[in-house]
């Protein structure tokens, strides 16, 4: 069964989402390294309950908030969106030591994205 594993925010402008999160509710960015405009966000301590997330600036100057889902293989878990009609929208793409990611819509238009674990990536 595929789990919630993160949140992700798009926002114009990341370096002020930053500020706003980190005084507002305490959550610590850090930048992933070699991205330019992408920050993971902590938002407990090691092992409290609750999911993390990550930050990027939106690509269209669009403000949304995308959820990624689990799974233990995302070619699958693409073959299974497309076949009961949603679309790849950002096609598999390594996270080098980390995985895979992908970003779907499902049947009605949502977004949401797909994350597949795989630190031999």
């Amino acid at each position: 069964m595929g789990k919630v594993l993160r949140f992700e925010l798009q926002v114009p402008d990341p370096e002020r989402a930053v500020e706003f999160y980190s005084t507002t509710f305490g959550w610590r960015f850090v930048k992933m390294p070699g991205a330019r405009d992408y920050w993971f966000i902590r938002t407990g301590e090691t092992g409290d309950e609750g999911i993390d997330g990550g930050l990027m600036r939106s690509p269209d100057g669009e403000t949304r908030t995308t959820n990624s889902i689990e799974v233990y293989s995302i070619d699958e878990h693409l073959e299974k969106v497309v076949a009961r009609g949603g679309k790849v929208v950002v096609p598999k793409t390594t996270v080098p030591g980390m995985g895979y990611f992908a970003y779907c819509s499902d049947d009605q238009g949502l977004l949401f994205g797909v994350s597949e674990s795989n630190p031999l990536a």
